[in-house]
């Protein structure tokens, strides 16, 4: 494969991420619009937020298997429609059932498309033979925070789902589609001009025999998925209530932790590669995981709404790190396996999704939202323990374990 086509198959995978982080915001951020338009009441809510995730992690669940006939390109370029379309579905029902079936859709839909993209970026820094798994994060950040914007727009000028969310639509399928046609699926056996190695796995079978990816070796990377989504969740679910009610700022003033959160998240991901690259993945997971608990800190003892706002600021520039360099680890670890590692390490982006919202809410209830900040704290600190498991495999990064690496990876910019 040449280097020009790598170049184009990492630019457009960009694009997929960053389609997908409007998509995504599009949807989140107008929940309580969705929830006005149809109908559904306090207590139904969370049941059809809660179907999103679980579903989404059956969607990821079943792309393992579909991904060993065919390759992630070819499913996340048949998903992006269906993600697209479903939100649309979305603004465009009138009825109970409808909204649920799109939800549903946009749910299975979501977990194989998220799976897949980091499939495809899994493969592809291992190809490149450097850190580039932060940098397709950071434009899925970037499309977040211009999805956001779309939501403000749609919701400041009263427009109704469907026209809210059409024209993102129309714009973003054909260039996903389009982009689509570059995808490389690096550990293909054209990808860098042979067949790959495919190495020994942690505890696994001998080279040349069927790869699987030992649960065990896997967990800790689960866990600080599944507490770095907890953290996630908490600041998207909660900021704004904690600025408000219990720091005692303005409704306005309540809308910054999360903009704050956001930018920051997008800045330490586009500059997090150069980190990695410079200091390599154990120190940079370990100083993000102490920062986002200091921001978590910071959060809890906050005087008012500035200082609070700082702590948020901190999270993102924490938390930013963690999710990203689970997937590259992942790959590290079962480089005969990584599709299905990813696969089953995605699922926990939604264990901690449903988790983190309905804990913290329960915790502050009971006792206090001061108190509930420290749960996610210290989780987080939790995350430092296994900063080992990120570590790069001997003999090369994204090369295999006992010596063996792949027979060439690529140079490319």
């Amino acid at each position: 494969m040449t280097d020009a086509r790598l170049r184009r198959g990492r630019i457009s995978l960009g694009v997929g991420f960053f389609a997908q982080g409007v998509t995504f915001a599009l949807l989140v951020t107008r929940i309580p619009a969705i929830q006005d338009r149809y109908g559904i009441s306090d207590g139904l809510l969370p049941v059809f937020l809660a179907a999103v995730p679980v579903l989404a992690g059956a969607g990821s669940v079943l792309t393992e298997r579909i991904v060993a006939r065919a390759r992630p390109a070819v499913v996340l370029r048949c998903l992006q429609p269906v993600v697209m379309l479903a939100l649309l579905g979305v603004g465009a029902g009138s009825e109970v059932w409808q909204v649920a079936v799109s939800l549903g859709a946009f749910g299975l839909a979501v977990g194989g498309l998220d799976a897949s993209m980091n499939m495809l970026g899994v493969s592809l820094q291992r190809t490149y033979g450097r850190s580039i798994m932060l940098g397709f994060h950071a434009v899925y950040s970037l499309g977040g925070i211009l999805g956001a914007s779309l939501a403000w727009v749609g919701a400041h000028g009263n427009l109704s789902l469907f026209v809210s969310y059409l024209p993102a639509v129309v714009v973003l399928l054909p260039v996903a589609l389009v982009g689509s046609r570059w995808y490389v699926d690096a550990d293909a056996p054209d990808a860098v001009g042979g067949p790959v190695v495919v190495a020994r796995e942690p505890g696994g079978g001998a080279a040349g025999g069927a790869p699987r990816v030992v649960f065990r070796a896997l967990l800790p990377l689960c866990l600080v998925m599944a507490f770095a989504y907890i953290g996630d969740s908490t600041v998207s679910n909660w900021s704004a209530k904690y600025l408000q009610d219990t720091l005692g700022s303005s409704a306005e003033l309540a809308t910054v932790p999360y903009n704050a959160y956001m930018v920051t998240t997008l800045i330490g991901r586009a500059l997090g590669d150069f980190g990695v690259r410079r200091f390599g993945p154990v120190l940079v997971v370990r100083c993000g995981s102490l920062l986002a608990a200091l921001g978590f800190a910071v959060v809890a003892v906050a005087p008012g709404p500035w200082s609070g706002i700082l702590g948020f600021t901190l999270l993102g520039f924490g938390l930013c790190v963690l999710v990203p360099q689970c997937f590259a680890a992942a790959g590290r670890l079962f480089p005969g396996a990584s599709d299905a590692a990813v696969a089953r390490l995605n699922i926990f982006n939604y264990v901690g999704f449903l988790v983190g919202s309905p804990l913290v809410g329960a915790l502050g209830d009971a006792w206090s939202y001061r108190g509930a900040m420290l749960v996610p704290m210290v989780m987080v600190v939790a995350t430092s323990a296994y900063a080992r498991s990120f570590a790069r495999v001997p003999d090369g990064y994204g090369g295999g374990h006992d010596g063996q690496e792949r027979p060439r990876t690529a140079d490319v910019g």
